[in-house]
């Protein structure tokens, strides 16, 4: 189990048009521990929900490992949905490297709505069950990658998961939890 005084989880949002609700869920889920968790999005600035609410993060996603001890890690990385995924998030050249980096160090790795695209470019979906959104682009990308797309609302994979719709945010954050050993 990982020590919530210490444990650390890394939420990543697209810039602008992130999924609320899954963000305000999985913060509140969090805190209930309570769990610190960082918020990074490409460019740090004010990041506005598809729903408006505002979130200023704590930093950019390029500078994601300036927060942690050196050799340190956070326990899990989250990749939030919403309809900015598919600009800030899809594209984004330095995600994939942080999701390959923490799921091989042993940590959680997981992706919401149409940010499950992230964990197949970063080559974590090969022959797995996926959930995602019904989205045209996003089910070509993850079955080009290799990935199975099921019609299940969260999907939970040797420590990959992946929820495809905005209401999962409680569920997701209670399957990140279990699998850091809080129950």
């Amino acid at each position: 189990m990982v020590n919530p005084e210490s444990a650390i989880i890394l939420l990543v949002i697209p810039q602008n048009r992130f999924c609320d609700e899954q963000l305000l869920e999985l913060k509140s889920v969090f805190e209930e521990i309570p769990l610190k968790t960082i918020i990074l999005s490409k460019s740090g600035n004010e990041a506005v929900g598809e729903k408006k609410t505002r979130i200023l993060p704590d930093g950019i996603l390029v500078d994601w490992d300036k927060r942690l001890s050196p050799n340190k890690k956070y326990d899990a990385v989250v990749v939030i949905g919403g309809k900015g995924a598919k600009n800030s998030i899809w594209n984004d050249p330095i995600l994939p490297q942080i999701l390959t980096d923490h799921f091989r160090a042993g940590k959680v790795v997981g992706a919401l709505g149409l940010s499950v695209v992230s964990l197949a470019r970063a080559g974590l979906l090969n022959r797995q069950e996926v959930s995602a959104p019904h989205d045209e682009k996003c089910i070509r990308e993850l079955e080009d990658a290799g990935a199975f797309v099921v019609e299940e609302p969260l999907i939970s994979s040797n420590r990959v998961v992946t929820a495809g719709d905005d209401s999962s945010g409680r569920v997701f954050g209670k399957k990140i939890l279990e699998l850091l050993g809080f129950n």
